[in-house]
């Protein structure tokens, strides 16, 4: 086994340099992306790291190719990070990595600073100690996954011969919750939009105007309100089409997953629940699709009556639906509402993304219930669903003709997108003994032979 006889600290330490870049993907600089690149390309000298540009964010490469006749996987994660939100709401600056406790806070270091920093510790460690890998290993680290991964295809796609392997495994994700070892079978799709109502030319004073013209946040309002059924259902027509109906033994398999109605209360703050009728709260989570209304923009506090009003949208998809299918459907849903005074415009944002499955008896996901069995003695590991997206998986699969597991060290509740995002700092090491022994099963026994071809 390896020794990972570092102390917290110098792990803390490198992750702060990291986290300390505001690496943005939306509106960060290019210089302060690339900064964030050669981060990690520098971290992977080892592999031959190197940033390399794309149509947009850079990648970031690298391949330690030596153990011929062994499976290859590719590790895949992203070094590009979310908006801070409102600033006032954090406890700490985002951009400076703090340790509060046995958690460390920061924006970027739970999705997914911290798990790609896992993993190149653990090739490190194998290469000083042992001076070789027990597989062989491609990087491959994107910049633009926070806003959807919108180069990478054409990327991925031009080199998909240089990314060949027997594996994805990406170090994005996050385990279910924290009190149980857990490994993401699936991930929901995603589609979002912006719905525009606008009205008169320019923004009118509300006393002089108000009562005589249309007021296209009350349009807004009433198309955002139809969206949905009284009974928290979604409202427009197709939009579940394609999505199989769930089979006893699923509710069975899902009822038999320790969850707690009043225990999510309390952690979120709320007094009740609310969604689709006819489903438990982790049916929804898992099994469901989504439609939610993410922001709205529109006049302020002062008095007028704002000539725009715009919502942003998204909406969770799972396997059976087609991304264009369900954006099809909704802008039917629009075309056939009738509002006098305004005008109603949709704009789909590029690269809908379907949902993502790998089989619960994939060859990689046995391999990775053991390592969390090692690491987690005594511990059951729960095979969840992933209520986010990730973009590259479906990619992956299309251009490469490959699976992707998933195991990150990071966990649902630690305020991934939101303010005061945090990891804690026990999984740094449990998460480097993980993937070390992951790499060793792949490499060798009757997971290794399983593997490859897959």
């Amino acid at each position: 086994m390896l020794n990972f006889d570092a102390s917290d600290d110098r792990y803390i330490d490198e992750l702060t340099t990291y986290v300390e870049i505001p690496s943005v993907s939306r509106d960060a600089s290019a210089e302060t992306m690339q900064e964030a690149a050669q981060w990690l390309a520098d971290q992977l000298k080892f592999a031959n790291g190197r940033v390399l540009p794309t149509s947009g964010h850079p990648v970031v490469r690298g391949e330690w190719l030596g153990a011929p006749g062994s499976p290859t996987i590719l590790v895949y994660g992203h070094y590009d990070v979310q908006p801070t939100g409102d600033l006032a709401e954090w406890k700490t600056p985002p951009f400076k990595l703090i340790r509060d406790g046995d958690v460390i806070r920061g924006r970027g270091v739970t999705d997914d600073k911290g798990p790609v920093l896992i993993v190149l510790k653990v090739a490190q460690a194998f290469l000083e100690q042992e001076g070789k890998l027990p597989l062989n290993v491609k990087f491959l680290f994107e910049g633009e996954e926070e806003i959807g991964s919108p180069n990478l295809p054409e990327y991925v796609r031009a080199h998909a011969q240089e990314l060949a392997a027997d594996l994805v495994i990406s170090a994005d994700g996050a385990m279910w919750r924290p009190s149980e070892p857990s490994l993401s079978i699936a991930s929901k799709g995603l589609v979002t939009f912006d719905l525009e109502v606008s009205g008169a030319k320019e923004d009118l004073h509300s006393g002089r105007y108000g009562g005589t013209v249309a007021n296209p946040v009350h349009a807004l309002s009433e198309i955002l309100a139809g969206l949905h059924n009284s009974d928290g259902s979604i409202a427009v027509a197709g939009f579940y089409d394609g999505i199989p109906q769930m089979t006893s033994e699923r509710r069975a398999e899902i009822a038999a997953v320790q969850f707690s109605d009043a225990e999510y209360m309390k952690t979120l703050g709320l007094k009740e629940l609310f969604g689709e009728s006819g489903y438990t709260t982790i049916e929804r989570l898992w099994e469901r699709p989504t439609l939610e209304i993410n922001g709205l923009k529109a006049g302020g506090k002062y008095t007028v009556i704002p000539h725009v009003a715009t919502a942003h949208i998204s909406c969770r998809l799972v396997p059976g639906q087609d991304p264009a299918q369900v954006i099809s459907a909704i802008k039917t849903h629009l075309e056939n509402i009738k509002l006098d005074g305004v005008q109603v415009s949709m704009r789909a944002d590029h690269g809908g993304v379907p949902a993502y499955t790998i089989p619960a008896d994939h060859p990689a996901n046995r391999a990775a219930t053991v390592a969390l069995e090692t690491v987690y003695p005594g511990e059951k590991v729960l095979l969840a669903v992933i209520g986010g997206t990730l973009p590259a998986t479906a990619l992956f699969e299309e251009a490469l003709g490959i699976k992707t597991m998933f195991f990150s060290f990071a966990t649902a509740d630690e305020k991934h997108h939101a303010p005061n995002e945090f990891m804690r700092i026990r999984r740094l090491r449990e998460g480097m003994r993980a993937w070390e022994v992951l790499w060793r099963l792949l490499a060798d026994g009757p997971h290794r032979l399983a593997i490859v071809g897959k």
